[in-house]
């Protein structure tokens, strides 16, 4: 009779699987708790000048928050979280924006005194060009997120994406054309 051997059964092994999953499921809440951390600020600063408020971009950073932990098995690479977190935020502020759009036209019908159309043309203005930013390809969009809109230099630039200078400046090059281009098709320049 053998005292210290036990027959295995299939609830052993089921258990011995869910708690290998139980341990993955802790690493990557834990993982992603690490690049939230490390990539929250940088991403509200972001917020803050697209949404213009930072009331929203609080919500807005929670919510991209919550949208990435919900959906972190599309990330391809951890090394680009933060290009990855800021496309969701600035997606969800331009959601936001179209919804205040189309309640500041049904305010504005309400409203007595005339609004400076030069005012809404630069509101219009800024709108158009978030979005066409987020219809840029991540490659292109995230280099210029960092280079024209945080300042950041060519080499922090660069060193933050982890590539060469030459590189991100022909991606920098490549989305300014980008937006050239979908300015001069999209708007009627007077």
């Amino acid at each position: 009779m053998n005292v210290g051997y036990q027959k295995k059964t299939r609830c052993d092994s089921l258990d011995r699987e869910s708690d290998a999953l139980w341990l993955n499921m802790v690493a990557s809440a834990l993982e992603f708790e690490r690049l939230a951390t490390k990539h929250k600020d940088a991403v509200y600063r972001q917020m803050v000048r697209v949404c213009r408020s930072h009331d929203d971009a609080e919500d807005v950073l929670i919510e991209a928050l919550l949208n990435a932990y919900q959906h972190i098995d599309r990330l391809e690479d951890p090394a680009k979280f933060r290009a990855w977190l800021a496309m969701i935020g600035r997606r969800i502020c331009s959601k936001i924006r179209q919804r205040e759009a189309l309640h500041s036209i049904v305010s504005l019908s309400q409203v007595a005194e005339p609004v400076s159309s030069l005012d809404l043309d630069a509101q219009n203005l800024h709108f158009r060009l978030v979005d066409i930013i987020n219809e840029m390809p991540p490659i292109l969009s995230e280099v210029y997120e960092l280079r024209e809109i945080e300042g950041l230099s060519g080499a922090e630039t660069a060193d933050k994406l982890g590539i060469t200078v030459e590189a991100m400046k022909a991606r920098l090059v490549r989305a300014r054309a980008f937006i050239r281009k979908e300015v001069e098709d999209k708007f009627v320049l007077i």
